[in-house]
């Protein structure tokens, strides 16, 4: 299958997946994929269980679009992230609710929004920051965005989500499957921790220490 095309059929596989399952409601969220040097996207306010795959957005490398529905007010954000991480190409953002709760009742830290509670959220997700606030579309989203992926490199903690103030999760993968696993594993952490009253104390440090001994785990 054309690239193009397995990209269009991949993003309206993920948004049906989100949709039938609650990880997204209305028309919440967005959806892209890098290919080559251009960029398929969700259109502004489509509803991702129903999306249609010749009406995706088709954003060449300059940035204009070419075919399909208005592009989502988010593209600058996914662009940006696809320029600061080359090894991503999905990104997914939700407004998931476990996550969006999390941010009104107060975050672990704004560099950790959840503490390393289980063995599979430090394998699978790792540290996921807080972005302050912005409205919905904002540009200067892009530039903290890029700067927590650039600094997290830095130190050899590579990141694959960040969570927006009041608006959810972003996260990215070389894949759809991989961008879509972390984004539940997200979700349901954050769900375990508010279940719990946020009681639940961190995996002692030598846990940690042998998850990154023994998988690979960038904690």
């Amino acid at each position: 299958m054309d690239p193009v095309e397995h990209a269009r059929h991949e993003i309206v596989r993920v948004g049906t997946s989100l949709f039938t399952r609650g990880y997204v409601h209305a028309s919440a969220g967005n959806i892209s994929a890098k290919v080559g040097d251009s960029h398929l996207i969700t259109p502004t306010d489509a509803a991702l269980g129903f999306l249609e795959p010749d009406r995706l957005a088709l954003v060449d490398a300059r940035g204009e679009q070419t075919t399909g529905d208005r592009a989502s007010k988010t593209l600058t954000l996914h662009r940006r992230i696809y320029e600061a991480d080359p090894t991503a190409r999905y990104v997914v953002h939700t407004h998931s609710t476990h996550l969006v709760a999390l941010t009104l009742a107060g975050v672990w830290s704004p560099d950790d929004v959840l503490p390393p509670i289980t063995p599979y959220y430090v394998m699978k997700v790792g540290h996921v920051p807080l972005i302050p606030y912005h409205r919905p579309g904002d540009p200067r989203v892009a530039d903290l965005v890029t700067d927590r992926i650039a600094a997290h490199a830095a130190d050899g903690t590579p990141i694959r989500a960040v969570l927006l103030d009041r608006l959810g999760p972003v996260v990215w993968g070389p894949d759809a499957a991989t961008a879509l696993a972390v984004l539940e594993e997200l979700e349901e952490t954050a769900r375990l921790w508010l279940l719990t009253d946020r009681r639940p104390e961190p995996l002692p440090a030598h846990a940690v220490d042998e998850l990154r001994n023994v998988f690979g785990a960038t904690w």
